[in-house]
């Protein structure tokens, strides 16, 4: 199963992000890509505990959802709502220049894939905590479900 810890899947998913350009239509959402981009650099931060977001979780979700999210060979359905703090328009980072938001989400993988020894990593909103295995699983399948939102 990919992930991010895997130099090969990391690269991927690099590669798939510089070729995102502005003008991109997504194939469903509300987002722009460059809302796709800030939302995805949101969630690289809260994993490393340099963002924060309400808690919407509950057994199930800590249980259930989370095992399927990670695990099940399927991709992430459509239109299921981010908290708040990571939407955009709502407390999301606002895009600024296209180019630049590129290169600091690509930092942020880099240090999201390379984690510290003795990194902490964020409580996930919904999923609870999570080992750095399952962030990895996690960093990979987020970003593909945006990316292939944009046909990257």
């Amino acid at each position: 199963m990919k992930n991010l810890s895997e130099a090969a899947v990391k690269n991927e998913v690099l590669q798939r992000i510089a070729k995102l350009q502005p003008g991109a239509r997504a194939c469903w959402g509300r987002m722009s890509a460059g809302q796709v981009i800030c939302h995805l650099s949101d969630a690289f931060r809260l994993s490393l505990g340099e963002k924060s977001a309400s808690p919407a979780t509950s057994i199930f979700h800590r249980t259930v959802m989370k095992w399927g999210a990670l695990y099940v060979p399927v991709q992430w359905p459509r239109g299921f709502r981010t908290r708040p703090e990571m939407e955009q328009g709502v407390g999301g980072t606002p895009p600024s220049e296209f180019e630049r938001d590129k290169l600091a989400l690509s930092a942020l993988i880099e240090r999201f894939s390379n984690p510290r020894s003795d990194i902490q990593w964020a409580v996930h909103p919904i999923f609870g905590r999570m080992s750095s295995s399952e962030w990895m699983r996690w960093g990979y399948l987020h970003s593909d479900h945006h990316l292939r939102q944009f046909g990257a």
